[in-house]
């Protein structure tokens, strides 16, 4: 995911698209304790990506804030 991908979807998409990144992650754990990951990069791949979702949604409050 880029931060382009994230500009263009609304503040209800990014919420759903970060509860679903939040339950990926969880599965990763999961799958880390149990010693079935293969690919600890998927971790931090999701991990930066509910980063910029959260950072999208903070810029659009603080814009939203700044227009009021």
């Amino acid at each position: 995911m880029k931060r382009l991908e994230t500009a263009d979807m609304t503040p209800d998409e990014l919420t759903a698209k970060s509860r679903e990144l939040k339950e990926e992650l969880f599965q990763l754990r999961f799958k880390l304790a149990t010693g079935q990951l293969e690919d600890h990069a998927q971790i931090k791949t999701i991990r930066r990506n509910i980063a910029r979702c959260m950072g999208a949604l903070t810029r659009r409050e603080a814009d939203q804030a700044a227009k009021a």
